[in-house]
């Protein structure tokens, strides 16, 4: 019987759960730097940095910032970052990914319902927004 032969010969680290655990992660532990938020900065800060063989993230360095604390914030989360260990036929490997973090200044809106009874047959809502 013929065996198949690995299509990558390196095995790369992946993040437990993948891409879409990675974002639930980035979204959960991101905070919206509060000079940012009195500036009205929103943009994205791409980073670069390197992943040990044993998952570790290490030598994290800013390509695109916006600078106004969310550099440093993006930073912050993506060293919080932990990936899959791998061996690669005994070999140590580092790799080298990049991240686009996203600082978007969202409206959140509150609503508020109140009713007033006017008649036993009205009622009337009223609604706030509130900004943060």
């Amino acid at each position: 019987m013929i065996e198949k032969k690995q299509k990558h010969f390196l095995v790369h680290p992946t993040y437990p759960g993948g891409n879409k655990a990675l974002s639930e992660f980035i979204s959960q532990n991101l905070h919206y730097p509060e000079q940012a938020a009195q500036n009205d900065i929103s943009g994205s800060v791409h980073l670069q940095y390197v992943v040990t063989d044993d998952g570790f993230v290490e030598s994290v360095q800013v390509l695109k910032g916006l600078g106004y604390g969310c550099d440093e914030e993006a930073i912050r989360v993506v060293k919080l970052l932990k990936f899959g260990s791998v061996r690669n036929r005994g070999m140590r490997l580092k790799s080298t990914k990049r991240i686009k973090i996203n600082f978007n200044k969202t409206v959140k809106t509150q609503d508020i319902i109140y009713n007033l009874k006017q008649d036993e047959n009205q009622t009337t809502k009223i609604s706030y927004t509130i900004k943060l």
